[in-house]
């Protein structure tokens, strides 16, 4: 049976327990019963399990070749996020013997999670308290305040600090919307795709944002950081599925503990 022929399968099964055990039969529609819940959660955490597999045995595969690539590992990262960190890190390890090629994957918010259960990555950069590190292995790297990133012309933007409250509610200016998980939360701010639109609306005028300090890297000459004096810290993890025993990415993780 092959791969895709399997991965059929097991969604067929699902789908069947599904629709004979998880869904009671209403006159208009249909909702799911604890049990149909549950069963839709566990049924997608071992579609994706599979699917990591998968991904990860080819990506494998063409380095057990003989005359094959080298090793690839794939770093899922936040687009904009701990730039001068992912610098050292990529240049450290390259200069490793045994390093393995790292192919760097940028995110929107919040994506790196999936990126790793499913196997489209390796290992990621992830910034508690934005990420969930359940389910991963990890380890801390660095420990960062936030700031808002205003228009520089704006007049909270000559302010030497600003409290979260102070831009959570500024009448002309408002915060910038990401969405998490498809979904974006309400407000009248503008919802953001990606990081070239998102700096294009603040220089603008359109819209402010909250990051962490080390994005100071990406901003323009039209945008001013100020300190948030309130607003938690973000420590920045490398994690990686729990599970694995790839000696590249162990060599990746001590690289990072020592930078």
């Amino acid at each position: 049976m092959s791969g895709r022929l399997g991965l059929d399968c097991h969604a067929d099964v699902l789908d069947g327990v599904g629709r004979f055990q998880g869904y009671p039969q209403a006159s208009r529609g249909v909702s799911l019963t604890g049990a149909g819940e549950m069963l839709l959660y566990e049924g997608r955490a071992a579609l994706d399990a599979t699917t990591a597999a998968a991904r990860r045995t080819r990506r494998a595969g063409g380095a057990d070749s003989p005359g094959g690539p080298r090793n690839r590992l794939v770093l899922a990262v936040k687009a904009g996020a701990s730039h001068e960190l992912l610098h050292k890190l990529l240049d450290a390890y390259a200069a490793e013997p045994d390093a393995a090629d790292v192919e760097v994957l940028p995110s929107g918010t919040c994506e790196q999670e999936g990126m790793l259960r499913d196997g489209r990555a390796d290992v990621a950069l992830m910034h508690a308290p934005f990420n969930s590190l359940a389910g991963f292995d990890s380890e801390e790297l660095m420990t960062e305040g936030q700031i808002a990133v205003l228009p520089a012309g704006h007049p909270l933007a000559a302010r030497r600090t600003l409290s979260l409250a102070d831009v959570s509610d500024i009448p002309d200016l408002p915060l910038a919307r990401w969405s998490r998980h498809g979904v974006y939360p309400p407000g009248p701010g503008p919802e953001i795709h990606d990081q070239t639109q998102l700096a294009q609306l603040i220089a603008l005028g359109r819209t402010v944002a909250v990051f962490p300090d080390s994005a100071r890297a990406w901003l323009w000459t039209e945008h001013t950081a100020v300190p948030l004096t309130d607003a938690p810290p973000v420590v920045t993890h490398i994690a990686w599925p729990a599970h694995s025993r790839s000696l590249a990415l162990a060599g990746l993780v001590r690289t990072a503990t020592r930078l």
